[in-house]
């Protein structure tokens, strides 16, 4: 990949994009404004994805008490690092959570999300929290829907900080 900078029209203007060091964190700057992101690098490919995850439990009930979101905290950390990612943000209410992740762009998340919910409602059975066991049965933890966004709009620190107010106080 050879470096250099490519032009980007933005309002009728053509403004020069220039990534500055590939380091793990710089700057990417479009004309006059300066932008703070992280890049990732792979094999061919340098790259920046950071999904926004929403899951609901089953039936919207309330399972999840502090001790379960720190442990499906680690469970969520372990999975994506497996798929070669990171858990950047984690909370939520007693009937859903909010996840930041960062993937690379081999990974599709659909496939992601089906590996973290099953992965977690797995290792969440075999723990047998009693609160888990009253509040659901059956062998799901998991509504089968979710909601998915990528944080291109906002910054990074902007959906942290969102994430990071979800639970009721």
């Amino acid at each position: 990949m050879a470096p250099g900078p490519q032009g980007v029209r933005l309002g009728g203007r053509r403004l020069k994009l220039e990534a500055i060091g590939l380091e793990s964190e710089h700057a990417v700057s479009i004309g006059p404004f300066k932008m703070p992101t992280l890049l990732r690098r792979g094999r061919s490919v340098v790259f920046s994805l950071n999904y926004h995850l929403v899951f609901v439990t089953k039936y919207r009930r309330r399972p999840i008490t502090n001790r379960v979101r720190e442990f499906l905290k680690g469970v969520f950390a372990d999975v994506c690092s497996d798929f070669g990612g990171t858990l950047d943000e984690m909370d939520g209410e007693a009937d859903h959570l909010h996840l930041l992740v960062s993937m690379p762009p081999k990974v599709a998340p659909a496939k992601l999300v089906n590996s973290l919910k099953g992965v977690s409602s797995r290792h969440l059975r075999s723990q047998r929290f009693p609160e888990v066991k009253r509040a659901l049965w059956g062998g799901h933890f998991w509504s089968p829907s979710y909601f998915v966004a990528s944080t291109g709009r906002a910054t990074l620190a902007k959906v942290k900080a969102y994430i990071q107010q979800q639970r009721s106080p």
